[in-house]
């Protein structure tokens, strides 16, 4: 673990600091082109966007540039280290933007005294943006922050470990299920954890078919049920009309088990009493709820994934967001929409029916992969993503009309 806690620390140093630079796009080799690129050439975008704002996205980056941006409160899982401690992950996600989908970005970190100074901070320098990623931000503050800057600003504001989370989360879950023989309409789902991403993907997953009784959501206290006191409002949106109080009184007979909490938290004991052919998402990082291999040893009936990439069926946002906000961007949507976010699962998860090409193959170190119990979620590596789930986004912000250009090109991302 020291050498890679080494090879880590020399990523990030070497051959320069950090991960990320910015390059210049023109020529400014002569005297002509620097009279063009700043004084006097530069007036005339001024003039034109100072007339008309909507041409900053032709004569300016603004369109493709989004920014990355956090106040350090929910760093991984690390917790509340500030903001300045975060900007490594925050470059990481800079450079993620980059090598999945091409997008210039920025990474910001915020210092605040209140809620409200990081939402105006946010407003504020929206305008140099074609769209906001909001990361690493606690709960319950991190709900109304994307909610107040969302309402706004004109541009998508996207809280990635909410939303990429569920969206990522939905899609192998549909496949995990269909697999097994269930539907999501039926299944009995107890989802281990209370913060930001458990929110967001049991609403998403109830957008796509759940039913919210038979959802049984547990925090530190236990199952959340209508009898409670003090509950927050986004959990009473999870309180059960139930006597069950234990995570083994819910798991028995249970067809899903999600768990965004914490490392060895569902015993194997408890994993005998789930319904035969059962769901396991333990996406606590680095370590999971229950390592995979105990898992298997309980039981041969399940499927499992995990938030690591040294297990099959890996949950990892990467599937989703440079992709989500490539096709938002290039149809200049204002907003990142429920219409959106299920054109994203429909895409991710359809791309593991697929033939799988070789490429994905070499980059995943594996022999085969074909739709199954070990291959619900696709790879990160896989260039599939990029066409099939952008193009569905930005269709689905056409359809719903939060777009400003009413078609896309017609090879758009071939």
């Amino acid at each position: 673990m020291s050498d890679f806690r080494q090879q880590a620390l020399d990523y990030h140093a070497y051959p320069e600091p950090g991960k990320i630079s910015v390059e210049v796009t023109t020529p400014a080799e002569s005297v002509d082109d620097l009279a063009l690129a700043y004084s006097p050439g530069v007036a005339e975008p001024v003039r034109e966007i100072a007339e008309n704002p909507d041409t900053a996205y032709k004569y300016t980056a603004k369109g493709n540039l989004v920014a990355v941006i956090s106040n350090g409160t929910a760093i991984l899982g690390l917790g509340n280290l500030g903001p300045l401690a975060s900007k490594p992950v925050m470059e990481g996600k800079a450079l993620l933007f980059k090598r999945f989908a091409n997008i210039d970005s920025v990474d910001i970190e915020v210092t605040h005294s209140t809620t409200e100074d990081f939402i105006n901070t946010v407003v504020n320098i929206a305008g140099t943006f074609g769209g906001i990623n909001l990361e690493d931000i606690k709960a319950p503050e991190c709900f109304e922050i994307e909610k107040a800057i969302q309402e706004r600003c004109n541009i998508p504001v996207f809280h990635d470990d909410q939303h990429g989370t569920a969206i990522v989360t939905a899609a192998g879950m549909l496949n995990a299920l269909e697999v097994q023989g269930k539907s999501l309409c039926d299944a009995n789902i107890v989802c281990l954890g209370a913060g930001a991403a458990a929110m967001a993907c049991m609403e998403l997953l109830i957008t796509c078919g759940a039913q919210r009784e038979r959802i049984y959501m547990l925090d530190r206290n236990g199952v959340i049920h209508t009898r409670r006191e003090n509950l927050t409002p986004h959990k009473q949106r999870f309180a059960n009309n139930t006597d069950k109080r234990t995570l083994d009184d819910v798991l028995d007979g249970a067809d899903v088990f999600v768990g965004v909490s914490g490392p060895n938290l569902l015993s194997a004991e408890s994993l005998k009493l789930m319904a035969p052919n059962p769901v396991i998402f333990a996406c606590s990082n680095p370590d999971p709820e229950i390592k995979p291999e105990l898992a298997h040893a309980t039981r041969d009936d399940i499927i499992i994934a995990t938030g690591r990439s040294d297990y099959p069926n890996q949950v990892n946002n990467v599937l989703c967001f440079p992709f989500i906000f490539r096709g938002a961007l290039d149809v200049r949507a204002s907003c990142i929409n429920d219409e959106m976010k299920i054109a994203a699962v429909e895409a991710i998860r359809s791309i593991v029916k697929d033939p799988v090409p070789e490429e994905v193959l070499i980059a995943s170190k594996s022999d085969s992969l074909e739709f199954g119990r070990d291959y619900i979620i696709p790879k990160p590596m896989d260039p599939r993503l990029l066409q099939r789930v952008a193009k569905a986004v930005a269709l689905a912000a056409i359809e719903s009309g939060v777009a400003a250009v009413s078609e896309l090109p017609e090879n758009y991302l071939s």
